[in-house]
């Protein structure tokens, strides 16, 4: 089940917002026009189903806490997870933006969600054309990170899939402050990971293993660490979808002159 509770007043510390920071330049009134969007936050229990393929859904609620997995389920029972939610992420990108979700999307922990009405975010970014700018910027993000997936069905070995799933989390936890540089809590079983990398259970036990053994990572209950970033990133061919910055505008002047 799910609860709404009024957010919070005082300092934004969204991650959603330190997302953004890292590629646009907003301004006081751009964030103060974003924040107005937020009206409540949402708390969700782990496993609550947050959309449901086949049915619409019509906004766009920012993840402050948590993970939630966004699949596609099969008549035949088999499920394949196609992206990781975590904190600084939408849901409702890009099920929002259809008729009726594709893809089906459910908490993997208890989450704190930030909801923002698709309309008025729509009406927002008319008014403040960076706001819509941002949200295509993201999802040039969202599509390198679905690009990825499939590179990994269909050419990396298992091991390079687990690496290279790792090393994405991480990247995706520290840009929003949730990780350290050498380090992430991963409250994700096996089970999960298999669903996104299109492996077997054992199979990625066995694989995290040997990158145990091969003095690549450690981990701990739900923490995983790197002992050894460097060999794990060469071996995963890993390369970090860091978004440009969004350019500011050309003017008329600077057209002219062009």
């Amino acid at each position: 089940m799910g609860s709404v509770a009024k957010v919070v007043t005082g300092r934004w510390d969204s991650p959603f917002m330190a997302r953004l920071k890292a590629f646009a330049d907003l301004a006081p009134g751009d964030i103060d026009a974003l924040r107005a969007l937020i009206g409540t936050e949402f708390k969700v229990d782990k496993r609550h189903d947050l959309v449901v393929d086949g049915y619409a859904y019509n906004k766009l609620s920012f993840v402050k806490e948590g993970f939630a997995a966004r699949y596609r389920l099969l008549r035949n029972g088999k499920r394949q997870i196609v992206n990781v939610l975590v904190p600084g992420d939408i849901v409702g990108l890009p099920g929002s933006f259809v008729d009726r979700a594709t893809f089906s999307v459910f908490a993997l922990t208890s989450m704190r969600l930030e909801l923002c009405s698709f309309d008025d975010f729509v009406a927002a970014a008319y008014r403040r054309p960076k706001l819509a700018l941002a949200l295509s910027w993201l999802a040039a993000q969202e599509v390198t990170t679905y690009a990825e997936r499939v590179v990994d069905i269909g050419r990396r070995t298992p091991l390079e899939r687990v690496a290279h799933f790792l090393l994405e989390i991480h990247a995706r936890l520290v840009l929003v402050g949730r990780a350290t540089s050498i380090g992430f809590d991963l409250p994700v079983s096996q089970e999960i990971m298999s669903d996104v990398l299109g492996l077997s259970v054992p199979h990625v036990n066995s694989m995290l293993a040997r990158l145990r053994s091969d003095a690549m990572i450690r981990i701990a209950e739900r923490r995983v660490e790197f002992v050894d970033a460097r060999a794990l990133e060469l071996l995963a061919h890993f390369q970090p979808a860091t978004l440009s910055r969004i350019p500011s505008p050309i003017s008329d002047t600077q057209e002219l002159s062009a």
